[in-house]
């Protein structure tokens, strides 16, 4: 009798232990299994060097959302799917651009809003953007004179 209380107690620890490990599993894989409560945008940069699938997106220096998807589009234009809660709306006239955290840091995606008073509808694409700045082209330019002095 004592031996199946040992073995049921164990089943059940098992099975707790399972369900931690796929609770864990659907939390960091962000598996939705309802109805979202988010939406994405799309937005077209000619370069976004640095910027990652599962990048943050920060509007004011507050995290809202993060980058779901990157592709090359036929025009070789960088199309970056954003996803953001659906508490966020979002102008027409937003200003997506790649910062950087600190100096050599990660690259995420700020989103200025606009004021227009158009509202940016799921799936629109922002293209009012402003890519990266090429630190390391302007450091090797200025490092191999590739900066022109005026002359006097």
């Amino acid at each position: 009798m004592n031996n199946r209380k040992i073995e049921f107690l164990v089943g059940c620890f098992v099975l707790v232990g399972l369900g931690a490990v796929l609770y864990l599993a659907i939390q960091v894989g962000s598996a939705r299994f309802y109805n979202s409560d988010s939406y994405e945008l799309k937005a077209r940069f000619s370069s976004i060097s640095g910027v990652n699938t599962g990048s943050r997106i920060e509007i004011a220096g507050v995290r809202v959302g993060t980058v779901t998807e990157i592709v090359l589009n036929d025009d070789f234009f960088a199309i970056l799917t954003l996803e953001l809660p659906n508490s966020i709306q979002l102008d027409d006239d937003t200003i997506a651009s790649v910062k950087t955290a600190g100096l050599i840091g990660d690259r995420y995606i700020n989103l200025s809003p606009g004021g227009s008073g158009l509202p940016l509808e799921p799936g629109d694409t922002i293209v009012d953007t402003e890519s990266a700045m090429d630190i390391e082209g302007l450091i090797s330019r200025f490092a191999l004179g590739g900066i022109d002095e005026e002359e006097e």
